[in-house]
């Protein structure tokens, strides 16, 4: 009777060996995305932001709010390089692409002779006092900050990620070091003369403006006496023309997409469709809706609800940018696809630049091309950033785009 539980205990304890397996894989985290490449990553910020050491005594961060996005990246299925740049708060994308470029290689801050001849506002200095970055702390007589990597070239390459305008400020900072300055000589500084092919591995936007948002056209709209911080800022001859969506057209025709770099586009989206009741939207901000326009959600931070909807709150005379349109010929052309939006762009103007190649990412990555990783739902435009406001972690956004370019060849 022993002999046939003897012969058959091999084939049960192999069987039980194969469970133990099972049920100890099912609780081990998955294995990590394994890393085809290490390079440095710098987060460049968007309009009005700020660096990490702005404000060093109110723990708030840019990227993160009181979390740290840039320390979660080093470590998660790190470790990884992660840097976060600070360029000025309302600035053109080529300056704001000439300030990232010494901060990351080292130097001084040039804008370009010409550039500045032609587009730059009253005053501006062709070189501007303040904006050094060593490359050498061992040479460092001005005692400058240390720029974040000074090995910065085709073979020391990074990944860059940019919010909102950061994500045009990467866009112009490629086109430069690739194909320079389309003015010629801009006064001797390196990153006019082109040819820095390889540079960029990837280029990474979220709730970027591509094609503009009509947020500038809706509140410089509005009535004068209907004054705030936010349309002083957008009345700025600095920075209005290619927030607008004609002004963006004409920047696309300019910044390219290089066929040697990964583009990568999120989107976020944080208003409805008009409903009478029951569809997560402020009716604090907007009692009366309409099926075709949007209308911003309960979650959205409370300043831009105010513009998000089908008018700007408190005026009843002007549209929001849930249902602003414009039928101009010799303008972009508005129509309600750019209602949604996340209180400050347009979704449809996050995906990329219009009539530059894209396509929706489905665990390819292709070179030379917009690779669209979705809009976030439920996600205003600060969300993405984790600033505080009660919604769900961005966490998971930015732990899929470093599985996804740590990943790339």
């Amino acid at each position: 009777m022993l002999r046939p539980v003897l012969r058959a205990l091999p084939r049960l304890l192999s069987s039980s060996l194969v469970w133990c397996v099972l049920a100890l894989g099912a609780l081990l985290p998955a294995a990590p995305v394994l890393a085809t490449n290490n390079y440095p990553v710098v987060l460049v910020h968007g309009f009005l932001g700020f660096g990490p050491d702005s404000y060093p005594g109110s723990g708030f961060l840019y990227w993160g709010g009181y979390n740290n996005i840039a320390a979660h990246l080093q470590l998660y299925h790190g470790p990884h390089a992660v840097y976060a740049a600070g360029v000025a708060a309302i600035g053109s994308n080529w300056d704001d692409a000439a300030e990232l470029y010494a901060q990351i290689k080292g130097g001084c801050t040039d804008y370009g002779a010409i550039h500045v001849a032609r587009y730059g506002y009253p005053g501006q200095a062709q070189k501007p006092p303040g904006k050094c970055w060593a490359a050498d702390p061992k040479n460092n007589p001005n005692d400058y900050p240390l720029a974040l990597y000074p090995q910065w070239d085709a073979e020391h390459p990074l990944h860059l990620i940019g919010h909102s305008q950061g994500g045009t400020t990467i866009r112009a900072l490629i086109q430069l070091l690739e194909h320079g300055s389309p003015y010629g000589d801009e006064g001797g500084s390196a990153l006019y003369k082109g040819g820095k092919f390889g540079w960029v591995r990837s280029a990474v936007t979220l709730s970027t403006p591509h094609n503009g948002t009509t947020l500038r056209d809706a509140v410089l709209d509005i009535l004068p006496q209907l004054r705030s911080p936010l349309r002083d800022y957008l009345d700025s001859k600095l920075t209005s023309w290619e927030l607008s969506p004609d002004g963006a057209r004409e920047f696309n025709r300019w910044a390219l997409t290089s066929p040697g770099v990964y583009y990568f586009s999120v989107g976020t989206v944080a208003t409805e469709r008009g409903a009478w009741c029951c569809n997560g939207t402020d009716r604090t901000v907007a009692p009366i809706q309409s099926s075709n326009f949007q209308y911003p959600r309960v979650d959205m931070l409370q300043y831009y609800k105010y513009f998000a909807g089908e008018w700007i709150v408190p005026s009843l005379a002007q549209r929001g940018i849930g249902s602003y349109t414009q039928s101009a010929t010799d303008r972009v052309r508005i129509d309600s696809e750019w209602f949604a939006n996340d209180g400050v762009v347009n979704t449809v103007s996050m995906r990329a630049p219009s009539g530059q190649p894209v396509r929706d990412y489905d665990g390819t990555a292709v070179r030379g091309s917009w690779n669209f990783l979705g809009n976030q739902r439920g996600f205003d435009h600060f969300d993405i950033l984790n600033w505080p406001n009660g919604g769900p972690s961005a966490d998971p956004v930015y732990e899929r785009i470093s599985d996804i370019i740590f990943s790339l060849e």
